[in-house]
């Protein structure tokens, strides 16, 4: 850990200026308590950092919770071994599972399916339905989508040749539409009051107003839905797979956690809005899971719950270049031979999410190391992608 200030503290061994900069803006906010933790995996983004954990007191700030509200993980252990695998073509799983869910930026479904009713009821019962109808009406048909960008559906083998379903996806259009409409109206909050903020992207919500709880009503709903948005897509992942081993496919072991959200927490004896920007909850003892880039070992990890870093810990690799950087830099053969015995969509689309765009996964988790234990490695054997 290296603390660059006193109200910033840094688990990240690779750190670009810019990066700093950034989130040294962010923690002059004079709402933040105790201090805004960077996780090993920061790097710039829109207002606040990607991989920062913001706790703020009396107000919150919408883009430093991001577009993707409730964006995260979802991993499921199931009962099948490397054996169940070995000898079988693993590109018509692949082909299955891009049949069964929608990709892309703009894929939804047709109509929805009798496994998502319950779950679109869910949401239409909840605080937050009349302004999700308002900024998309089409929002059940985007439950049990995935997206693009560095959303993925992956089939993986732990340590031990243990078969796991493995996906990240967020709130989709939805969330992101709530999202942009809340930042307008921080800013508008904070251009009426005069305030200058070093980031027009740190402007924020105070709490105790009519604008603050329509946010956090627009949030609470918009985690929900990617959280019920994962589990829809893990139902049919594990249909795919079990149609494909010819079995009824059994739930070992279940993980699921966001990494773009909002709690209330306690830190440091006070009660405080803990907004996490690609960064995931660690509790002692609490299980997380971190990606690396395409191509490269994922974790499943626990929580050490170290008390400096807000009980958090990176949520992925984290981008070394930016997508229009990394078409210039990668070409597809390399990216071919990085993908060697994957299952994957085999396409130029993917070159913006080449393995070399992003940090080196051991170097996060080396970084990570008093933060969370790992408790399982696992390779891709098929890695399913939006373009």
């Amino acid at each position: 850990m290296h603390t660059i200030n006193g109200r910033l503290l840094s688990w990240a061994s690779i750190l670009e200026d810019t990066t700093r900069e950034q989130a040294q803006r962010t923690a002059t906010m004079p709402f933040v308590f105790p201090h805004v933790a960077l996780m090993p995996d920061a790097h710039l983004g829109l207002g606040a950092t990607v991989g920062s954990v913001i706790p703020t007191d009396g107000a919150i700030i919408p883009a430093a919770v991001g577009v993707d509200i409730g964006c995260g993980m979802a991993a499921v252990r199931t009962q099948f071994t490397a054996d169940d695998l070995a000898g079988r073509e693993l590109s018509p799983l692949h082909a299955q599972i891009s049949r069964s869910v929608p990709l892309s930026a703009g894929g939804r479904n047709q109509k929805t399916r009798a496994s998502a009713e319950p779950r679109i009821a869910e949401l239409r019962a909840m605080p937050g339905i009349e302004q999700a109808d308002v900024v998309a009406k089409h929002w059940p048909q985007q439950l049990g989508s995935l997206g693009s960008g560095n959303h993925f559906i992956e089939v993986s083998l732990d340590e031990s040749d243990r078969v796991w379903a493995f996906l990240h996806s967020g709130s989709r259009g939805v969330g992101n539409k709530l999202a942009q409409r809340h930042i307008a109206v921080a800013r508008e909050q904070c251009r009426r009051r005069f305030v200058e903020l070093p980031d027009r992207d740190l402007a924020y919500l105070v709490e105790g107003e009519p604008e603050f709880d329509a946010y956090l009503e627009a949030l609470l709903w918009a985690q929900r839905f990617a959280y019920l948005n994962r589990e829809e897509m893990m139902d049919r992942v594990l249909d795919q797979l079990g149609r494909f081993l010819q079995a009824d496919v059994e739930r070992v072991e279940a993980i699921r956690c966001h990494h773009n959200y909002t709690a209330r927490e306690r830190h440091f004896g006070r009660e405080v809005w803990l907004s996490r920007k690609g960064a995931i909850s660690a509790r002692p003892g609490e299980p997380g899971l971190i990606p690396g880039s395409m191509g490269a070992a994922s974790y499943v990890v626990a929580g050490k719950g170290d008390v400096r870093s807000l009980h958090s810990a990176p949520h992925g690799a984290g981008r070394s270049h930016s997508r229009t950087a990394a078409r210039k830099l990668f070409d597809r053969a390399d990216l071919d031979a990085r993908m060697a015995g994957v299952a994957w969509g085999e396409s130029d689309a993917f070159l913006d999410e080449h393995p070399d765009a992003y940090k080196p996964i051991d170097q996060v988790m080396a970084d990570a190391a008093d933060l969370v234990e790992v408790r399982h490695v696992l390779r891709q054997v098929v890695n399913v992608k939006g373009n």
